[in-house]
């Protein structure tokens, strides 16, 4: 149930052939990525959890269940910025309950994302899923 933009990013790990190449494909996504304005980089907008300083800013487009759900990411460690950017293409522009229903860990499973990130940067993958599916869950509540 991944989104177009997801299934791009794995047909492109999918022909890269070694770790260090999609290692530096990943950093090249969050490089891509906008950077997120100072003002939004604050302890309510912060993710516990991960080695590095996060700041997930959700967008939601609309109301109850069928509300789009968007947000914006940054981190200080261009690596984590790059996983920002492909759970971002996981999760944008879908439903608040479709969101809901997205096996994260499988879809990033199919990156090989597990078994190449530390433990400490798998922990923080995990808790921006959790906070992203914790914005999702309360607007579709």
């Amino acid at each position: 149930m991944a989104s177009a933009a997801f299934e791009e990013i794995a047909e492109t790990f999918d022909f890269l052939d070694d770790w260090e190449d999609r290692y530096r494909h990943v950093i090249e996504l969050g490089k891509a990525m906008p950077a997120l304005e100072e003002a939004f980089r604050v302890p309510a907008t912060k993710v516990e959890g991960c080695a590095s300083q996060v700041w997930l800013l959700p967008r939601i487009e609309g109301q109850g269940a069928a509300a789009r759900f968007d947000f914006q990411g940054d981190s200080d460690a261009m690596i984590v910025r790059g996983l920002i950017a492909i759970l971002h293409a996981l999760f944008s522009g879908l439903s608040v309950t479709e969101v809901l229903k997205v096996d994260a860990g499988a879809e990033l499973a199919r990156l090989g994302l597990n078994e190449h990130l530390s433990s400490q940067r798998s922990n923080g993958v995990r808790a921006m899923v959790e906070r992203i599916r914790k914005h999702a869950a309360e607007v579709a509540a």
